[in-house]
């Protein structure tokens, strides 16, 4: 009975809006059972029913199939595929080619959203018609100097994403397979819509590939070429280096350098690897195109002009003190201000500053 309902349901929220739905949620799977009904659940509550939901199990071994099984017998809009474990990257586009949905959601399977979150992103994205809508307060934030976005800040136009079938989630990397997906997409649109009041719940465990991945360092000094190569060939292809030399400077310095370089546990035979291959290709495609406006970080314009990377370490340990110093003395000085609800906000202005 209860799948028969919900089969007649979606009958009639595509009769209302139309034959296809409005929006696809993308969720590829892996070992997650501990997490995946409640994640599942929060996209079957969405206040937006004319939507379908694409589970793509990526090779669990957990009970993660039983719960796909399981939610799909008892709702309609459920799409359950199933595939040899082979990575996110490939789950994310073994899942883009069942959608029919007008817009694209990827999430992951161990988060969950509020139930409006879908229906007030695919409302920013119909009021202009955007190709890509940024969700979060957070994220939303972050513009304009910010060159890529984690998939689930972001719904994104199923027509712009088949105009550009090219652009799909690199297979075999990970991590910044997200990254390099949302950078090249943000290169060749400027309609861009946002929706702050997106809110999306973002759950830490130890299981989580990104935690185990961030500590494999040698992978990612494998990796990093191939993420060069990438953008290399989709700029010269779309001949937007002097165009976009800002975007991909932004995108360098954010990805390589302060997610790899400043965060990661590496070696110094690893450091000086690393320190090279991001010089070389800065100076080789992006220093020539930039423009004098164009500011890049106080750390990261030092560490493109250190000879060594050791001579770049040493001045940033001088700097992040220099910075500890300011920030503390920056937060006594809030404390004479007398409206604690300036004082909380002027704080917390600080932490992020200095953060």
């Amino acid at each position: 009975m209860r799948e028969e309902s919900s089969n007649n349901l979606n009958k009639k929220f595509n009769k209302e809006v139309g034959e296809s739905p409005c929006v696809s949620v993308i969720i590829p799977i892996y070992n997650v059972d501990k997490f995946l009904e409640e994640a599942i659940d929060s996209v079957l509550n969405q206040t937006l029913k004319n939507i379908e939901i694409i589970l793509v199990n990526d090779g669990s071994t957990d009970k993660s199939n039983n719960i796909c099984v399981s939610k799909g017998k008892k709702d309609a809009r459920i799409i359950y595929l199933k595939q040899d474990n082979k990575g996110v990257s490939i789950a994310r586009n073994n899942g883009l080619l069942k959608a029919s949905g007008d817009y694209i959601y990827f999430m992951d399977a161990d988060d969950t959203i509020d139930k409006e979150f879908i229906e007030s992103s695919y409302n920013v994205a119909k009021l202009k018609n955007e190709d890509i809508i940024i969700i979060g307060d957070y994220f939303c934030r972050r513009l304009p100097n910010m060159s890529a976005f984690p998939t689930c800040s972001l719904m994104i136009s199923h027509l712009f994403l088949k105009n550009n079938v090219n652009i799909r989630f690199p297979e075999g990397i990970q991590p910044c397979e997200d990254g390099l997906f949302s950078h090249r997409l943000f290169a060749l649109t400027e309609k861009i819509g946002l929706n702050p009041l997106g809110v999306y719940y973002y759950r830490q465990h130890d299981n989580q590939n990104h935690i185990m991945i961030n500590k494999n360092t040698s992978r990612i000094i494998r990796q990093i070429p191939e993420w060069f190569e990438i953008l290399e060939t989709f700029y010269h292809k779309n001949n937007l280096f002097k165009t976009h030399a800002y975007h991909l400077a932004l995108f360098i310095e954010h990805e390589p350098f302060e997610f790899r370089y400043l965060k990661m546990p590496f070696n110094d035979k690893e450091k000086e690897l690393l320190h090279r291959s991001i010089k070389n290709f800065m100076f080789k495609n992006v220093i020539p195109n930039l423009k004098e406006e164009d500011e890049l970080s106080l750390p990261f314009n030092f560490f493109l002009n250190s000879v060594k990377f050791n001579e770049f370490d040493s001045w940033y340990e001088k700097f992040l003190k220099k910075r500890k110093i300011k920030r503390k003395a920056l937060i006594f000085l809030s404390k004479i201000i007398p409206l604690s609800n300036y004082r909380r906000k002027l704080r917390g202005m600080i932490n992020q500053k200095y953060a």
